[in-house]
Formats: C-alpha cells, sequence, structure tokens
C-alpha cells in the first residue's frame, strides 16, 4: 500500500520503493550535541570556538521576557548584557518557575541582539559564559563569513 514500507523497510511511493528514500543503514545517524553538552564541553576546552558556534546557531535559546517585546538587558555590568539559557531548567534557575520567556535560535539571537550588547549564557549554571559585545561582532562575522563565503 503506499505510504507503508516494504518488507525492507524502504518507503513505498505510488506501489514503487521511493528512489530517493535514504538508504537504511541499521544505525542511526548521531544527534548534534545540544546547546547545554555544547557549553560544558566548549567552556572545558574539548569544543573548539567554531564547533560551539555551529551548535549555538541551530539550538534553541530560552530568553526571559518582559511586558514589552524585545530582550530583557542587564545593566549593572560593565557593559549591558543579555541573559539567555541553554535550557528551561537554566531558565527557571535564574527566574523562577513562573517566569516568561521565549525560545528563539542562536542565529536569531545575533542577528537581532543590539550593537554594542553582548549575553550571558546560563548565568547561574556551573559554566556560565559570557560573551561581550567584541565577542558577539566576531560571532556575527564568523557566521557570516560561513554563510556567504
Amino acid at each position: 500500500m503506499p505510504g507503508y514500507p516494504d518488507a525492507g523497510g524502504a518507503p513505498m511511493s505510488g506501489g514503487y520503493a521511493d528512489p530517493g528514500a535514504a538508504p537504511m543503514s541499521g544505525y542511526p545517524e548521531p544527534s548534534p550535541p545540544s546547546l547545554a553538552d555544547a557549553v560544558r564541553a566548549f567552556t572545558t576546552g574539548s569544543m573548539s570556538a567554531e564547533d560551539f558556534q555551529a551548535v549555538f546557531a541551530t539550538s534553541r535559546v530560552y530568553c526571559p521576557r518582559g511586558e514589552n517585546p524585545g530582550f530583557l538587558a542587564l545593566h549593572d555590568t560593565q557593559q549591558p548584557v543579555i541573559p539567555m539559557f541553554s535550557s528551561l531548567k537554566e531558565l527557571r534557575r535564574y527566574a523562577g518557575k513562573e517566569s516568561k520567556y521565549f525560545v528563539i535560535t542562536g542565529a536569531e539571537v545575533l542577528d537581532l541582539l543590539p550593537t554594542g550588547y553582548g549575553f550571558v549564557l546560563d548565568i547561574d549554571g556551573q559554566h556560565r559564559m559570557v560573551f561581550d559585545a567584541k565577542a558577539v561582532e566576531q560571532m556575527v562575522d564568523f557566521t557570516m563569513r560561513r554563510m556567504y563565503g
């Protein structure tokens, strides 16, 4: 029947094996590390900056939110930073169980972060990471070179 796999596991389309289907190797594709895993690996020196940034760009980032749209900033630091979190658990540890938040990708963070702002990832976590405004600019430049050559 269309849509059901044949005896070999290949999906069927119109009664024929789908020639565009990837062959089944029997082994699952390795999943990329979570952002929390990447934070740990990067801060302990077992992941390169480029690999961390690749994970960050595609990961979900949890951001506390206020009454108005946009990032909440901490201004009691040397330069303003935006608190962000690698997981909902980390956000709740910082902002409380009933806190409001929004979720975006790391790539969207780099696109939307105001000029002159940095961010701190997992501020109350064991592996807190601070990216000042200059580091954010470098991340944006790296992403642009990677995307557009």
